[in-house]
Protein backbone atom coordinates (compact mmCIF):
# COMPACT_ATOMS: atom_id res chain seq x y z
CA UNK A 1 0.00 0.00 0.00
CA UNK A 2 1.81 3.13 -1.21
CA UNK A 3 1.00 6.14 0.18
CA UNK A 4 -0.58 9.07 -1.75
CA UNK A 5 1.59 12.32 -2.84
CA UNK A 6 0.46 15.49 -1.53
CA UNK A 7 -1.89 16.58 -4.56
CA UNK A 8 -3.46 13.49 -4.71
CA UNK A 9 -4.04 14.55 -0.20
CA UNK A 10 -5.08 17.75 -1.11
CA UNK A 11 -7.33 15.85 -3.79
CA UNK A 12 -8.57 13.71 -1.07
CA UNK A 13 -8.86 16.16 1.42
CA UNK A 14 -11.30 18.06 -0.80
CA UNK A 15 -13.88 15.14 -1.80
CA UNK A 16 -13.58 14.18 1.78
CA UNK A 17 -14.71 17.45 2.71
CA UNK A 18 -17.12 17.83 0.16
CA UNK A 19 -19.01 14.69 1.40
CA UNK A 20 -19.00 15.12 4.54
CA UNK A 21 -22.79 16.43 5.38
CA UNK A 22 -23.84 13.42 2.87
CA UNK A 23 -21.67 10.84 5.27
CA UNK A 24 -23.26 12.02 8.24
CA UNK A 25 -26.28 11.76 6.69
CA UNK A 26 -25.54 8.14 5.86
CA UNK A 27 -24.36 7.10 9.37
CA UNK A 28 -27.57 8.58 11.13
CA UNK A 29 -30.07 6.81 8.92
CA UNK A 30 -28.10 3.99 9.53
CA UNK A 31 -28.71 4.49 13.56
CA UNK A 32 -31.44 6.20 13.81
CA UNK A 33 -31.62 8.45 16.88
CA UNK A 34 -28.83 6.70 18.07
CA UNK A 35 -26.28 9.50 20.05
CA UNK A 36 -23.07 7.50 18.86
CA UNK A 37 -23.48 8.26 15.12
CA UNK A 38 -21.37 11.37 15.40
CA UNK A 39 -18.71 9.02 16.63
CA UNK A 40 -19.29 6.57 14.30
CA UNK A 41 -19.05 9.39 11.39
CA UNK A 42 -15.57 10.54 12.97
CA UNK A 43 -13.82 6.68 13.09
CA UNK A 44 -15.36 6.27 9.67
CA UNK A 45 -13.17 9.52 8.90
CA UNK A 46 -10.66 8.33 10.79
CA UNK A 47 -10.81 5.05 8.93
CA UNK A 48 -10.74 6.70 5.46
CA UNK A 49 -8.58 8.62 6.35
CA UNK A 50 -5.84 5.59 7.65
CA UNK A 51 -7.13 3.84 3.97
CA UNK A 52 -7.07 6.60 1.87
CA UNK A 53 -4.30 5.17 -0.24
CA UNK A 54 -6.54 1.82 -0.92
CA UNK A 55 -8.65 4.53 -2.97
CA UNK A 56 -8.27 5.18 -6.76
CA UNK A 57 -8.42 8.44 -8.38
CA UNK A 58 -11.71 8.77 -10.60
CA UNK A 59 -13.60 5.92 -9.02
CA UNK A 60 -16.36 6.63 -7.18
CA UNK A 61 -15.56 8.32 -4.37
CA UNK A 62 -19.14 8.79 -2.27
CA UNK A 63 -19.56 4.66 -2.71
CA UNK A 64 -16.23 4.09 -1.38
CA UNK A 65 -16.73 6.12 1.64
CA UNK A 66 -20.17 4.93 2.22
CA UNK A 67 -18.54 1.34 1.98
CA UNK A 68 -16.10 2.11 4.64
CA UNK A 69 -19.01 4.28 6.80
CA UNK A 70 -21.68 1.26 6.59
CA UNK A 71 -18.95 -1.26 7.84
CA UNK A 72 -18.08 0.90 10.65
CA UNK A 73 -21.50 0.94 11.49
CA UNK A 74 -21.72 -2.57 11.34
CA UNK A 75 -18.56 -2.58 13.61
CA UNK A 76 -20.46 -0.03 16.44
CA UNK A 77 -23.37 -2.47 16.61
CA UNK A 78 -20.91 -5.63 17.34
CA UNK A 79 -19.55 -3.60 20.02
CA UNK A 80 -22.32 -2.36 21.53
CA UNK A 81 -24.19 -5.41 22.61
CA UNK A 82 -24.72 -4.18 26.19
CA UNK A 83 -27.52 -1.88 24.50
CA UNK A 84 -30.37 -4.00 24.29
CA UNK A 85 -33.15 -1.49 23.54
CA UNK A 86 -32.47 -0.09 20.75
CA UNK A 87 -33.65 -0.30 17.85
CA UNK A 88 -32.02 -2.56 15.56
CA UNK A 89 -32.85 -2.91 11.64
CA UNK A 90 -32.52 -6.30 10.11
CA UNK A 91 -29.74 -6.90 7.55
CA UNK A 92 -32.32 -6.79 4.70
CA UNK A 93 -33.54 -3.27 5.88
CA UNK A 94 -29.77 -1.99 6.39
CA UNK A 95 -29.44 -3.31 2.76
CA UNK A 96 -32.35 -1.84 1.30
CA UNK A 97 -31.46 1.85 3.23
CA UNK A 98 -28.05 1.66 1.96
CA UNK A 99 -28.91 1.22 -1.86
CA UNK A 100 -31.40 4.35 -1.20
CA UNK A 101 -29.57 6.78 0.58
CA UNK A 102 -27.11 7.82 -1.53
CA UNK A 103 -30.23 8.72 -4.04
CA UNK A 104 -31.33 10.88 -1.14
CA UNK A 105 -27.81 12.43 0.25
CA UNK A 106 -27.18 13.41 -4.19
CA UNK A 107 -30.75 15.17 -3.61
CA UNK A 108 -30.03 17.19 0.16
CA UNK A 109 -26.25 18.14 -1.68
CA UNK A 110 -27.88 19.78 -4.77
CA UNK A 111 -30.45 21.69 -2.58
CA UNK A 112 -27.88 22.44 -0.83
CA UNK A 113 -25.67 24.21 -3.68
CA UNK A 114 -29.14 25.68 -4.96
CA UNK A 115 -29.10 27.23 -0.94
CA UNK A 116 -25.72 28.08 -1.29
CA UNK A 117 -25.84 29.97 -4.94
CA UNK A 118 -29.48 31.58 -2.94
CA UNK A 119 -27.34 32.91 -0.27
CA UNK A 120 -25.02 34.60 -2.30
CA UNK A 121 -27.79 36.70 -3.88
CA UNK A 122 -29.25 38.11 -0.92
CA UNK A 123 -28.26 41.76 0.24
CA UNK A 124 -25.23 41.10 2.40
CA UNK A 125 -27.37 42.27 5.26
CA UNK A 126 -29.75 39.96 4.67
CA UNK A 127 -27.05 37.24 4.61
CA UNK A 128 -25.96 38.34 8.24
CA UNK A 129 -29.01 38.22 9.36
CA UNK A 130 -29.19 34.52 8.11
CA UNK A 131 -26.05 33.51 9.30
CA UNK A 132 -26.58 35.06 13.02
CA UNK A 133 -29.84 33.41 13.32
CA UNK A 134 -28.99 29.98 11.87
CA UNK A 135 -24.81 29.20 11.93
CA UNK A 136 -24.31 31.31 14.99
CA UNK A 137 -27.43 30.63 16.72
CA UNK A 138 -27.78 34.18 17.80
CA UNK A 139 -31.15 35.24 19.43
CA UNK A 140 -33.22 37.71 17.63
CA UNK A 141 -32.93 39.88 21.10
CA UNK A 142 -29.03 39.69 21.11
CA UNK A 143 -28.85 40.67 17.56
CA UNK A 144 -31.54 43.08 17.31
CA UNK A 145 -29.07 45.41 20.19
CA UNK A 146 -26.34 44.35 18.22
CA UNK A 147 -27.98 45.86 14.96
CA UNK A 148 -30.03 48.66 16.47
CA UNK A 149 -33.04 47.09 14.99
CA UNK A 150 -36.20 46.07 16.55
CA UNK A 151 -37.14 42.55 17.39
CA UNK A 152 -40.37 42.98 15.57
CA UNK A 153 -38.46 44.61 12.75
CA UNK A 154 -36.01 41.54 12.49
CA UNK A 155 -38.89 38.86 12.65
CA UNK A 156 -40.21 40.33 9.66
CA UNK A 157 -36.99 40.47 7.47
CA UNK A 158 -36.52 37.05 8.75
CA UNK A 159 -39.73 35.83 7.66
CA UNK A 160 -39.62 37.72 4.20
CA UNK A 161 -35.83 36.69 3.45
CA UNK A 162 -37.08 32.49 4.33
CA UNK A 163 -39.78 33.01 1.81
CA UNK A 164 -37.15 34.50 -0.37
CA UNK A 165 -34.81 31.58 -0.19
CA UNK A 166 -37.60 29.10 -0.66
CA UNK A 167 -38.75 30.43 -3.76
CA UNK A 168 -34.97 30.66 -5.12
CA UNK A 169 -34.42 27.33 -4.21
CA UNK A 170 -37.35 25.64 -5.95
CA UNK A 171 -36.45 28.29 -9.28
CA UNK A 172 -32.79 26.47 -8.80
CA UNK A 173 -34.20 23.05 -8.43
CA UNK A 174 -36.47 23.64 -11.62
CA UNK A 175 -33.97 24.97 -13.53
CA UNK A 176 -31.61 22.05 -12.65
CA UNK A 177 -34.35 19.55 -13.69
Amino acid sequence: METPDASQEAELVALLTAHQSALRLYVNALMPGDSAAADVAQQANSTIWRKRADFTPGTHFKAWIFAIARNEVRNYRKQSTREKQRLVFSETLEDLIAEELPHVSEALETRQQALRRCLAKLRDRDRELIQQRYVHRTPLKDYALETNRSVGGLKVTLHRVRNALAACIRQQLAASS
